[in-house]
């Protein structure tokens, strides 16, 4: 969206700063602002991160380990107990079937959950990590 807007700005540019560098300068100030502003917004989402992880309180501070435990719960449901529990049931006569849980939605979130967990490991193999 804001690179449609930097074309007719820059033009603009052209018709009232005579100083073509002064105007490059501006063409480029004008083009890198939504990249800083969004590089701003990680920042700050970083040091909420940093402060929730800190938190002595495990319902601020254990919410990702809940998490993890969450989608543990998923995955083992999904491939042990689930055919094992319809395993069950057929042989028993029973035509029940247990339908499988759709893992295509937090599968995503599980793969950046365990990128994380791969940081932390490598941190931990390089020493450079803290416990508290």
């Amino acid at each position: 969206m804001i690179d449609l807007l930097v074309g007719p700005v820059s033009s603009l540019l052209d018709k009232f700063i005579p100083d073509a560098d002064e105007r490059n300068r501006l063409a480029h100030e004008i083009a890198t602002m939504s990249e800083r502003h969004a590089h701003e917004i990680n920042k700050a989402q970083l040091a909420v991160n940093q402060q929730e992880a800190a938190h002595k309180s495990i319902f601020i501070a254990g919410w990702r380990p809940a998490l993890g435990w969450c989608f543990v719960a998923g995955i083992a449901g999904n491939y042990i107990i689930i055919p094992f529990a319809n395993f069950g049931l057929a042989l028993s006569g029973n035509e029940i079937q247990v339908p499988l849980i759709d893992l295509e939605t937090f599968m995503p979130v599980l793969i950046g959950m365990l990128g994380l967990s791969g940081m932390r490991s490598f941190e931990k193999s390089k020493g450079v990590q803290r416990e508290k």
